[in-house]
């Protein structure tokens, strides 16, 4: 394909599907069968254009099975992305995910190109909070420091003393207690998050109020319901509500649930979270039968075929931090990096 081929709306070709043989034969145990035809000039389009432009793709595991197994080079949760951004040898990231994660590529790798393919995929977590509350936050506790999960703004992060994800949210507040020899954290913005960690530890957290939009809406009459009807094990996340959590057979971040899989190998298991988790674990998991009580998150949706392709062709939706906010927030990232991935299962 020529370079002036590769910048057209992408076409069907002959051989297209014996060229993606492989893919095609994942595909079609993750999604409709009939959709595939649909993706391959699109993944085939993409993958011609990363390699024209030298570009990497990183895409979260609430990412369509089309984006995770047909375009993406690297693949994970918000840690792996955050530190395969620092390691990166490409200077072009497409980051696959929400704003968020872009703006952490970006503050880990300044001198990189980050995209995003939609400037619109955000997250309720990093809307519900601003570095205005959280200096709100430092003037009524004093002296007590803050832990951000990475589901915030780089603004957040920046007034922030350390961030953390769901694979190491109770190592870093104990880490970042020990340090400034308080035994009261301040952990924002995910409530149920803080909740649970509150339970896995003996610091004290002063929590916020935010929400997951997805993992909220879960009950634990819907788990109930759901471990009866199908006899399944249940894994949850833990931005999950406690009476959710407290219906789990295990609770642990996106690779956490992937670890337990491996370990437990039940026969059936039912992931509260969000739907493509289940979907892109099936191709792990094929002797387990995945029930999907499932939701789907907006924001991560809003990432496609077409504007990751569009992203690539025209170099769109640059991802910038400011100096001053990406030195900051860069402090409280790197903190979190250097606790790294502590969960056991």
């Amino acid at each position: 394909m020529t370079a002036n081929a590769a910048l057209a709306t992408p076409r069907w070709r002959d051989g297209l599907e014996s060229d993606y043989a492989p893919l095609v034969e994942t595909l079609e145990q993750l999604i409709p069968c009939m959709e595939v035809p649909l993706h391959l000039p699109w993944i085939d389009a993409i993958n011609t254009l990363k390699k024209q432009r030298g570009a990497v793709i990183m895409a979260h595991s609430y990412q369509s099975p089309e984006i995770f197994h047909g375009v993406a080079d690297i693949t994970g949760d918000s840690l792996a992305l955050a530190q395969a951004a620092t390691d990166c040898d490409s200077d072009l990231i497409v980051l696959c995910g929400v704003h968020f994660m872009a703006e952490s590529a970006k503050i880990l790798a300044p001198d990189k190109t980050v995209l995003i393919p939609d400037l619109e995929a955000g997250c309720s977590l990093a809307a519900s909070i601003t570095a205005a509350d959280v200096r709100a936050l430092r003037a009524r506790h004093p002296g007590v420091p803050v832990v951000s999960y990475v589901n915030t703004s780089a603004e957040v992060k920046a007034a922030s003393d350390a961030c953390c994800t769901s694979a190491n949210a109770v190592q870093v507040v104990e880490a970042i207690a020990a340090q400034s020899g308080s035994r009261k954290v301040i952990f924002l913005p995910d409530r149920y998050l803080g909740s649970w960690v509150a339970t896995q530890t003996d610091v004290e957290l002063v929590l916020w109020t935010g929400t997951c939009e997805v993992h909220e809406t879960f009950t634990a009459q819907q788990v109930r319901h759901t471990r009866e009807q199908f006899d399944t094990k249940v894994v949850a996340h833990p931005e999950c509500s406690p009476e959710v959590l407290a219906e789990a057979d295990f609770v642990g971040s996106t690779s956490a649930m992937g670890r337990w899989l491996e370990k437990e190998k039940p026969t059936r298991v039912a992931m509260i979270t969000e739907c493509s988790m289940a979907d892109n674990l099936k191709n792990r998991f094929p002797q387990v039968q995945f029930i999907k009580p499932c939701n789907l998150c907006p924001h991560m949706k809003r990432i496609t075929l077409p504007n990751i392709h569009a992203c690539l062709r025209d170099l769109r939706y640059e991802v910038h931090v400011s100096p001053e906010v990406s030195v900051r927030a860069r402090a409280a990232l790197d903190r979190m990096l250097a606790v790294g991935r502590r969960e056991t299962v």
